[in-house]
């Protein structure tokens, strides 16, 4: 869902990724037992842990789901998200960055959806198609997840393609859709919020700018001309607190033609910032789109995929790190083996 340096080269990714969701999609998961972690090819992985029901439930891109009762084995996949085929998004859309967030007794499945047959602008010669993030919900956390009643029939601008949309409830207790606004037609991507209706049914007023992909000290990408400037990507936000009360975000983006995942503090511990992004990144390098979970025993995690580019086919796999944030800043600690 992003792209690996400048111009046509991150738009061919971009594509490439687009047509492997939508093979996955287009023909019937085969569901599998026993599966261990680092087996499953999957981007974007959220794990929500579920005191309810005792089990973990894994999703991310493809908008299919996994299921486990101790994160060492994985039951999956599973078809979930039933959006409905006459609104904008289409009979297949494309589904990225799938999160499920519990919220007032219910289940909600924030994810980007594609609708590749139809064309909202062009930009630089080059067709931007219809995506957007959107909101399904559900009374279990394993599904199926379908349209609010009575939701809006779009969250975001019909003109704006969005993506890797998360939940937040912020200190005035108003829920607020954190996204990226995608860089392919604004050409330096940035981090956006919008207020969410108490019922997570719709968007309440317009978007505004959190940051931009430009404003992260370690962020590069090679022009075709020129010296070196800051990549125009932004990728998979994740909001935090540190034990301080102090509000961060994990975001990703690229160095050249690596993977990286970054990390930004509010100054005023709200989501309206100023944002101040950290000089380095946080996770390894061919690591990122992180989310951080506490498992069933309160132990603090990150899930987040490894990016491989074999042959020019990405391989991405779901991984785990233990993570402290009991000081004033998020500190990754070893990789993690339920």
């Amino acid at each position: 869902m992003i792209g690996r340096r400048t111009g046509w080269a991150l738009l061919l990714s971009c594509q490439l990724l687009a047509v492997a969701a939508q093979a996955q999609e287009a023909k019937k998961p085969v569901v599998r037992q026993n599966v261990p972690l680092d087996s499953i090819r999957l981007s974007d992985p959220f794990i929500l842990a579920d005191a309810k029901t005792k089990q973990y439930y894994m999703t991310g891109t493809g908008g299919l789901l996994w299921k486990s009762p101790d994160m060492k084995r994985w039951s999956g996949p599973y078809t979930v998200a039933q959006p409905d085929p006459t609104s904008w998004m289409g009979p297949k859309p494309i589904i990225w960055a799938a999160e499920i967030h519990p919220y007032q007794g219910k289940y909600y499945y924030f994810a980007t959806f594609t609708n590749q047959a139809v064309k909202i602008d062009t930009v630089q010669g080059t067709p931007i198609e219809r995506r957007a993030c959107h909101v399904l919900v559900s009374n279990q956390p394993g599904g199926p997840y379908v349209p609010v009643p009575g939701g809006d029939a779009t969250y975001l601008p019909a003109n704006k393609p969005t993506l890797d949309g998360t939940l937040w409830v912020d200190k005035d207790q108003k829920p607020y859709l954190v996204y990226c606004y995608e860089w392919l037609q604004n050409q330096n991507g940035t981090i956006e919020k919008i207020q969410l209706k108490p019922d997570l049914s719709g968007t309440i007023g317009t978007g505004q700018v959190l940051f931009r992909a430009s404003d992260a000290p370690w962020s590069r990408e090679n022009p075709r001309s020129g010296p070196a400037r800051p990549n125009k990507v932004t990728d998979g936000p994740y909001l935090f607190r540190t034990g301080t009360g102090r509000l961060g975000m994990i975001w990703t983006s690229w160095i050249y033609d690596v993977y990286t995942q970054g990390v930004a503090y509010s100054t005023s511990g709200t989501l309206d910032g100023p944002w101040v992004q950290e000089k380095d990144p946080i996770t390894p390098p061919n690591y990122g789109h992180g989310m951080l979970f506490r498992d069933l025993n309160g132990k603090l995690l990150m899930a987040a995929h490894s990016h491989q580019d074999i042959k020019g086919h990405y391989h991405r796999v779901p991984h785990l790190f233990s993570v402290d944030v009991s000081g004033n800043k998020l500190v990754l600690g070893k990789p993690y083996r339920p």
